[in-house]
């Protein structure tokens, strides 16, 4: 991957490919006091008003800047780092390798919070594990005053749903969802009627006394790797029906269609909704809803099996941040009348963990 120079013109070779960069987009990434504010780094200049037969006059290349003067008399000295990296479409969190796991994961991701953690290189650690694994447990979080807002609001901003700001994740009498009493749950994704479903869950354990009540996650992309390499007909159908999801309380009606597992561009994974309380599959032909049953039912045994498993109680203090788009969560019964399990939960998007990622990785030249 690099840059050359030939009769005026840039060109960006990468794996034996050659191509021209585009006057134009060159001119539109002039930097400068006299053309990006300093602190936002906005733009001071309209690009669509600029005239649009822009050339370039004279260039020089060094080993680590592009210095470039227009025919319209602008001069300006780009990174090369900085133009490689936006050419060759490089995402920080996106390149971010996502690492499988099983029932076999026993170290889990431990990071002690402290004063000033949410601008600590610590913090950004964290955020590496994070995006590796799915999931991330913070130790000593404060328990007081609802200190699971602080703490999202720190990272980015809560994603505020139709259980509030933040929920208490507790038993309680004529509850609107199986959360709040002590029955086990069976390995789900969180809202999966919502559009777009909540994209990180945090939990927040403020008491927990009893002897069950295990917390338990499950890496759907693990799951899904393995479905895909030995019931490719089952991931198949699973990837390409679209379900209804469904809520119903006395307020309100959420409802989404989606596949239960979804691929991106490239056809690589990247989102599992898995809530069979909740799913409501279309009337199919009969031998494709055979196909599509058996598929569900065998991606549900892996979901609840022993190999792909992990256990682990949160103790006063913990707080879990996990992926609601790859992980699955769940947790063991317990008997309420032994003590309170008394967790806070609430939800953040991406743009959350990615925009504090990028910041605290410009932050420490990382």
């Amino acid at each position: 991957m690099k840059i050359e120079l030939e009769n005026n013109k840039v060109f960006f070779e990468n794996e034996g490919l050659k191509k021209e960069v585009h006057p134009f987009w060159l001119r539109e990434r002039i930097n400068g006091e006299s053309f990006v504010d300093k602190a936002t780094r906005q733009r001071l200049f309209d690009p669509t008003e600029l005239e649009k037969n822009i050339q370039i006059n004279s260039l020089k290349l060094s080993s680590k800047y592009l210095e470039i003067t227009f025919n319209d008399g602008v001069h300006t000295k780009l990174a090369i780092q900085d133009i490689l990296k936006e050419l060759s479409n490089i995402n920080d969190v996106k390149y971010i390798k996502k690492i499988k796991w099983d029932s076999s994961l026993k170290k889990l991701n431990y990071f002690k919070y402290k004063d000033n953690f949410f601008e600590d290189e610590e913090m950004y650690k964290a955020l590496i594990n994070f995006y590796e694994y799915g999931f991330v447990i913070f130790r000593n979080i404060p328990t007081k005053n609802n200190f699971i807002v602080n703490f999202a609001n720190s990272i980015g901003s809560i994603r505020r749903t139709n259980f509030g700001e933040f929920f208490n994740v507790k038993s309680k009498p004529n509850p609107n969802d199986l959360a709040y009493t002590s029955l086990p749950l069976a390995p789900h994704t969180d809202n999966p009627y919502r559009n777009p479903v909540p994209c990180i869950q945090i939990l927040h354990c403020i008491e927990n006394e009893v002897n069950g009540g295990l917390s338990t996650l499950v890496d759907g992309f693990t799951v899904t790797e393995k479905l895909k390499k030995e019931f490719y007909d089952y991931f198949k159908i699973l990837t390409e029906v679209k379900v209804r999801f469904q809520f119903i309380d006395q307020s309100v009606v959420l409802e989404d269609w989606s596949e239960m597992i979804q691929l991106d561009e490239q056809g690589e994974f990247k989102q599992v909704r898995f809530s069979p309380r909740l799913d409501f599959v279309p009337l199919m032909d009969k031998e494709k809803l055979d196909l599509y049953y058996s598929a569900r039912k065998k991606i549900s045994e892996f979901y609840n099996s022993d190999n792909y498993r992990i256990e682990f109680k949160l103790q006063p203090g913990d707080l879990l941040m996990m992926d609601n788009h790859r992980l699955l969560h769940g947790r063991t019964t317990y008997d309420a009348n032994e003590g309170n399990r008394f967790l806070q939960g609430c939800y953040i998007d991406y743009d959350s963990t990615e925009g504090k990622l990028k910041h605290l990785k410009r932050k420490f030249n990382l």
